[in-house]
């Protein structure tokens, strides 16, 4: 009987297993569902309870694929998730907080510029070839010592949403070094290893976890959480990763050129290099192996944002929307909107950048509505690809994954207005998928090269209309200039009524 391999992703929302057999085919799939996992308990906080969403989902997700394994022997597990983020634990790995998540969660401003000012931002940008910004973890973890000292005195160890789950499977204190590579400041990346002086003065008497690469056994399934997953005690066990690189493995964006865009609740790029770059407005990290670097850049919001338009418009059903979208003539009748709901990550790093919608007229329905925030969101991609297609790391090859390429209208006015074109593989089952192959690879089932993809759709962009959207992202680029100051008031305005709400 052939082996089967388990990949589980943690995400915000939900959480997807898949089991597989050593040549990728799909024998089993699971999903968790928690549509309020996910809580902001102020403005631009964000955080998840890791023991109760995220390792009860890798337990109801493990109990239920290896119950439809039919027998089959499970060779290794590995699991990715959201990230990084900040999981802190007491001597019994129990959360001594919520997880404080990536960049989304932008409470650490003034931390982030105490360490820039303290190690210097051309050191920072030198020793870990990205900034200090909302996406770090040590200005979260500096946050947690300053304001909740209490918290953090009950603190022994911390952990990513994966490096969690290792811990609870395994007992390993371990930490792959892509999660560790956007631990900034606390990596070194080209020396791969913790940088000692700057960890000890922001993470104080915090043990180091060991580190590993994301493929690499570390591990295996102790009695108790055998007893918990129904997985079999001595299942080995991977390192993992952040989710985002495990789906870019998914697909084979594995080789210099490649990128891989996530069409999600939030946008999120990953390139792959030849060489290591430094760049102040992108993130600089390791590879899920040894012998790569990646560039990678993420937006705020994206998916989150139609899914708000519907339930503006009283829940009319997504396909509704997007057939109304279609409709709609590109340029949306000249209606304009930035999409920083949240704040925007890459490329302006401004938390408290707001959302405006510009051009409406009473002529306008909720069809151009939905189209002008596909397009927004397209502009904010076209700026990111801007800095990331550079004549020293060219991107060669785009390819297309998650929920949002369903349809085909968003990746459409992507390729149109940016003119990159599209692949969209067959199988886009996720990061689950790539934690299925790199359990595969660790396991020595298949060697390191092994590719799972297949290639699907290819979308090309339509010249006939790039004067149009050349015209908007002009528009779209000087819009947030011209009205920066402004949601900067209004953002304040609202910090400080939820603070008196709170």
């Amino acid at each position: 009987m052939s082996p089967l391999l388990l990949g589980i992703d943690l995400g915000t929302g939900s959480s997807k297993g898949v089991l597989t057999d050593p040549d990728g085919t799909v024998v089993a799939t699971a999903i968790r569902s928690r549509p309020q996992s996910m809580s902001m308990p102020r403005p631009g906080w964000a955080e998840v309870d890791a023991e109760n969403v995220w390792w009860q989902d890798v337990v109801a997700i493990a109990s239920e694929l290896t119950a439809k394994a039919d027998g089959a022997p499970i060779a290794a597990v590995c699991v990715s998730g959201v990230g990084p983020c900040l999981v802190l634990c007491d001597e019994n790995d129990r959360p001594v907080r919520p997880a404080i998540l990536y960049g989304i969660d932008m409470r650490a401003i003034a931390e982030i510029g105490e360490l820039t000012d303290r190690y210097g931002a051309d050191e920072v940008l030198d020793r870990c070839a990205t900034p200090i910004t909302s996406q770090a973890v040590g200005p979260k973890a500096l946050w947690v010592r300053r304001w909740e000292p209490e918290v953090w005195a009950r603190a022994r160890r911390w952990y990513n949403s994966s490096s969690y789950i290792v811990r609870r499977l395994t007992g390993e204190y371990v930490m792959d070094h892509h999660t560790a590579s956007q631990c900034v400041p606390l990596y070194d990346i080209e020396a791969r290893r913790w940088h000692e002086p700057w960890y000890d003065d922001v993470v104080a008497d915090l043990p180091v976890p060991r580190l590993a690469w994301s493929a690499e056994t570390v591990g295996t399934v102790t009695a108790a959480a055998a007893a918990a997953t129904g997985l079999a005690e001595g299942t080995p066990v991977c390192a993992g990763t952040v989710d985002a690189w495990a789906e870019a493995f998914s697909v084979g964006v594995r080789n210099p050129g490649d990128l891989m865009l996530m069409y999600g609740s939030t946008m999120f790029f990953v390139q792959v290099l030849r060489d290591l770059a430094r760049h102040p407005q992108l993130w600089n990290t390791a590879g899920v192996g040894p012998d790569g670097y990646c560039l990678a850049a993420g937006m705020a919001t994206s998916g989150s944002l139609t899914s708000w338009i519907q339930e503006l418009v009283g829940d009319v059903p997504f396909e509704t929307l997007v057939r109304e979208a279609a409709q709609v003539p590109a340029g949306s009748e000249g209606l304009l909107v930035l999409p920083y709901f949240a704040g925007e990550r890459t490329p302006i790093f401004d938390p408290d950048a707001r959302g405006v919608v510009a051009g409406l007229t009473l002529r306008h329905g909720r069809g151009h509505l939905f189209r002008a925030v596909y397009e927004g969101i397209a502009f904010g991609i076209r700026q990111i690809l801007g800095l990331l297609d550079t004549e020293a790391n060219p991107v060669h090859r785009l390819v297309a994954v998650g929920g949002g390429t369903q349809g085909g209208l968003w990746t459409r006015i992507v390729s149109d207005v940016t003119g990159h074109r599209q692949e969209v593989p067959q199988v886009t089952i996720g990061a689950s998928y790539g934690d299925a192959l790199m359990a595969a690879i660790g396991s020595g089932l298949v060697p390191p090269e092994t590719d799972w993809t297949r290639p699907g759709e290819i979308i090309e962009p339509d010249p006939a209309i790039r004067g149009t959207y050349d015209l908007l992202f002009e528009q779209y680029t000087s819009l947030y200039r011209n009205t920066r100051d402004q949601a900067h008031v209004l953002a304040r305005l609202q910090q400080a009524g939820a603070a008196a709400g709170h």
